[in-house]
C-alpha cells in the first residue's frame, strides 16, 4: 500500500513540481534556479495554484477512478472519465489526447478512437501507472496497459512504452530491484523504438545531464513519448534519493510537468510514499484522495490481508 501511495502521489508531486517551469529550457531553469526548483510554487505558462493538478494528474485521476469503481470495461470508464474531465474546459489539453476524446465521443467506441499513427506524444505514459498498480494480472495488465493508452495515443511506441513502464512497475511492487524491473519493462515488448530507448534510459547520468544538458534525446525531452520513457528509466536507476532525481529531471527542461510525473510515478513505487517530502505532499490537491485509493488498491491485490 505505501509502494502504490508512492507511485500515485509520485506522479502528482512530479506534475506540481515541473508545472512551474513548464516549457523552459535547461538553460532558463538554471538561471532562474541554480540548483533546480526544489520548492512547489505554482505558476508556470497557465498559472497553477502551488499542488494544483495539471492534465497529468487529472488524467492519471481519471484512469484510477475507472478501477475504484466496478465496471464491466474499465477502459470505457476510463474513456467516459477523461472525456468528462474534457468537458470541463481544462487549461492545457495535448492534441493528440483532444483528437482521441473527440472521436470517442462520435464513435462511442474507446477501442476505436484514438489519434493514430503519428501521434507519438507522452499524454498516454503520463496517466498509465492506475493500470500497474491495480492489476495483479500480468496479461490483463498488458492488455489494459495497450487499450487505456489507445484511446487516445494508439501509435505503437506509445502503447508499447505503457506495456513496458507498467510491467517495470509491476515488477517493483512485487520486489524487484530496479535493474531487474527495468529488465521486465525491456522485455515485455518487441517494439524497437521503445527497447532502444529503455537502453538509452540505461545509459543516461541524470546527475551529469542536469549540469551539462547533453541529453541525447530524439526531441530533447519536449514531449515524445520515448524521450519521457528514457528519462524515467534513468530516473529509477538512479540510486539517489526521490526528491534529487525529480529536480533534476525537471532542470532537463521543456516538458518538465509531464516528464516529472512519469519518472516520479516510478520513483514513488520504487522508494515508497515516505520518500516524497512532506512539503511537497503538503500542498498536493488530491493527496488525502490518492492515499485513500492506495488502501484500496492494496487490500485487492492477492496476498494482501
Amino acid at each position: 500500500m505505501d509502494r502504490i501511495a508512492g507511485g500515485l502521489l509520485g506522479v502528482h508531486a512530479g506534475d506540481a513540481l515541473g508545472a512551474g517551469v513548464e516549457f523552459s529550457s535547461w538553460a532558463q531553469i538554471r538561471d532562474r534556479y541554480p540548483d533546480g526548483p526544489r520548492e512547489i510554487v505554482g505558476g508556470g505558462p497557465f498559472g497553477w495554484a502551488p499542488g494544483q493538478a495539471t492534465d497529468d494528474t487529472d488524467l492519471t485521476r481519471a484512469v484510477l477512478l475507472a478501477y475504484l469503481t466496478p465496471s464491466a470495461d474499465v477502459v470505457r470508464a476510463a474513456a467516459d472519465n477523461m472525456l468528462a474531465w474534457l468537458d470541463q474546459g481544462p487549461r492545457d489539453v495535448g492534441a493528440a489526447t483532444k483528437a482521441g476524446l473527440s472521436r470517442y465521443r462520435q464513435t462511442g467506441d474507446p477501442r476505436q478512437a484514438g489519434a493514430g499513427p503519428g501521434s507519438a506524444g507522452n499524454g498516454s505514459l503520463m496517466r498509465c501507472l492506475p493500470t500497474a498498480l491495480a492489476v495483479a494480472e500480468r496479461s490483463r495488465r498488458i492488455r489494459e496497459s495497450v487499450e487505456i493508452s489507445a484511446i487516445t495515443h494508439d501509435d505503437p511506441r506509445c502503447t508499447a512504452s505503457c506495456v513496458a513502464y507498467n510491467e517495470n512497475v509491476a515488477a517493483l511492487l512485487a520486489g524487484a530491484s530496479p535493474a531487474d524491473a527495468v529488465q521486465v519493462g525491456h522485455s515485455a515488448t518487441s517494439e524497437p523504438a521503445v527497447r532502444a530507448a529503455i537502453e538509452l534510459g540505461r545509459q543516461l547520468k541524470l546527475a551529469e545531464v542536469a549540469v551539462t544538458a547533453l541529453v541525447g534525446l530524439a526531441d530533447q525531452a519536449r514531449g515524445y513519448v520515448l524521450d519521457s520513457l528514457s528519462l524515467a528509466v534513468a530516473a529509477v536507476l538512479d540510486p539517489r534519493p526521490l526528491p534529487d532525481v525529480l529536480v533534476d529531471i525537471v532542470r532537463v527542461g521543456h516538458d518538465t510537468d509531464t516528464n516529472a510525473a512519469i519518472a516520479g510515478g516510478l520513483l514513488g513505487v520504487r522508494d515508497g510514499l515516505a520518500a516524497i517530502p512532506d512539503k511537497w505532499l503538503a500542498v498536493l490537491q488530491f493527496r488525502d484522495e490518492f492515499r485513500a485509493a492506495a488502501q484500496v488498491l492494496g487490500r485487492r491485490r492477492p496476498g494482501v490481508a
